[in-house]
């Protein structure tokens, strides 16, 4: 089933014979990252329309929970059948959950209509990078990573700038409506310049295996996101969640041992490879929650900074990762994967360490300044632990690697929420119960200390990837640099 390898000298840029794909790639990728950030800005709009306010973290929350329990079966399915049809099912998914959402009449609805989108934004984003290494080698992938990693960087800026006017001179239904054009052109690039050949052949289908993740996965998810938030930690509802989650997830365990095909084969993470970059990857999504859900609270609560500043202030973590992302290529050609993610590693946990100390000193620049040091590493982490893990595999796995980098992000996002929410909860009660400058200062220098805490076991885990070449068949079709 595998392609034949990419094709030597044939140029990476939009107007060479990858370029349209490439350029349908940074599409689909643009749907989920605008859908990252476009919402927040238009909650209270939101809200005054449809009313029951307590309802709208799970706006958030289902559209989390459905994208990262996804990711592993769609993964494996394209491991089996080929990206193309997992990614058109993907931006179809999510074109079908917008148009709802644009007419959603309730909260309930729109919540409902939120898990279709997530289920879509399941299949495409992991299936970007996944085609994205099938179509490059090593080197070449170091430098569409920075074209990918842009879209993220614009998606941060122009998100918000859209949520807010739609929300202000429109109305919060145009937050969804404009992803329908969005949809029709991705899918119609990728249906008119995305070519694979799969070789057919029958497959035994683990429908036991998909199921028990599935509920394994939901009900962990759901405990981590809500518990503390929807209901207290030590009640019924968040006990029954983790009890089912951990039942379902032994169950998965046992039946994988004896499935054909397992929709997760465990033993790669026997792979000392991908143990420690699906660690490194936990802890980047840790990392992202540290920041770009705390700061901005942080900041308007303690000297009353308006949303927009301190949205800027977060945004400058997305300007640093693509910014050192695209670089990261010639670094980890000449010095290997593994030295190339220590130092990004590194620097990332100077950024926490430095908003730490900056904490009882409230200020945006300050703050923003921080969160691009704390950009600039993840982006020389992210990637050449991925491209790595790529690597290290053949065709018929790379959907399964990558969508397993994916989602330990997600996962490390979910912990994260949970983890530094109750930090601050907790620091909040001890200071007087209210939000207030006094106990939410302390509150973010808890949390973010606890930041620093996950960059240095990234760190471990970036010193614990193997310094060994990667050897495989996809290697020697794809040479991939010494990972000293």
């Amino acid at each position: 089933m595998n392609p034949p390898a990419p094709a030597a000298d044939v140029g990476i840029g939009f107007r060479s014979e990858r370029g349209p794909v490439l350029i349908a790639l940074m599409l689909t990728t643009g749907l989920i990252a605008i859908d990252a950030t476009i919402l927040a800005t238009a909650v209270p709009s939101v809200v005054a329309d449809l009313g029951e306010f307590d309802q709208f973290p799970w706006l958030f929350s289902v559209y989390l929970l459905a994208q990262t329990v996804s990711v592993p079966i769609y993964s494996k399915l394209a491991d089996t059948f080929g990206r193309k049809p997992i990614v058109l099912i993907g931006v179809g998914l999510f074109l079908v959950g917008s148009i709802l959402c644009a007419f959603a009449w309730s909260m309930t609805a729109l919540i409902v209509f939120r898990v279709i989108q997530g289920l879509g934004a399941g299949a495409a984003a992991p299936m970007t990078m996944t085609i994205v290494g099938d179509l490059y080698t090593v080197a070449e992938r170091a430098k569409v990573q920075g074209y990918i990693a842009s879209v993220w960087a614009i998606s941060s800026v122009v998100g918000p700038a859209l949520g807010g006017v739609f929300a202000q001179f429109a109305s919060w239904h145009w937050i969804f409506i404009v992803n329908i054009p969005l949809c029709l052109i991705a899918g119609w690039a990728l249906v008119r310049f995305y070519h694979e050949r799969v070789e057919r052949r029958r497959h035994r289908i683990d429908y036991p295996g998909a199921a028990l993740l599935t509920i394994g996965l939901t009900a962990l998810m759901l405990g981590l996101l809500e518990g503390g938030n929807a209901w207290a930690w030590g009640s019924l509802q968040s006990i029954g969640c983790f009890a089912v989650g951990a039942l379902a997830l032994a169950g998965f365990v046992m039946v994988e041992r004896r499935a054909a095909e397992p929709v997760l084969d465990l033993a790669i993470f026997r792979r000392r490879l991908i143990a420690s970059t699906t660690l490194v990857s936990l802890g980047v999504g840790a990392l992202l929650t540290g920041v770009t859900s705390f700061v901005p609270s942080y900041l308007e609560t303690s000297i009353g900074v308006v949303p927009l500043l301190s949205g800027l202030a977060v945004a400058a973590l997305t300007l640093g990762w693509p910014l050192s992302a695209s670089l990261s290529g010639r670094l980890f050609l000449r010095i290997g994967f593994r030295s190339t993610a220590v130092i990004g590693s590194t620097i990332a946990l100077v950024g926490a360490v430095a908003l730490v100390v900056v904490t009882p000193f409230p200020s945006p620049w300050l703050v923003a300044g921080v969160a691009f040091v704390m950009g600039f590493g993840l982006g020389w982490v992210a990637a050449p632990t991925l491209i790595a893990a790529q690597a290290s595999v053949e065709w018929n796995e790379r959907g399964v690697v990558t969508g397993t980098n994916a989602f330990a992000r997600s996962a490390g996002s979910a912990l994260g929420v949970a983890a530094f929410g109750s930090i601050a909860n907790n620091v909040i009660a001890a200071n007087g119960g209210e939000p207030t400058p006094d106990s939410i200062i302390p509150a973010s220098a808890a949390v973010f200390i606890a930041t620093a805490v996950i960059a240095v076991l990234m760190l471990a885990a970036a010193a614990w990837m193997p310094r060994d070449r990667v050897q495989s068949p996809a290697a020697a079709a794809q040479p991939a640099p010494d990972a000293a």
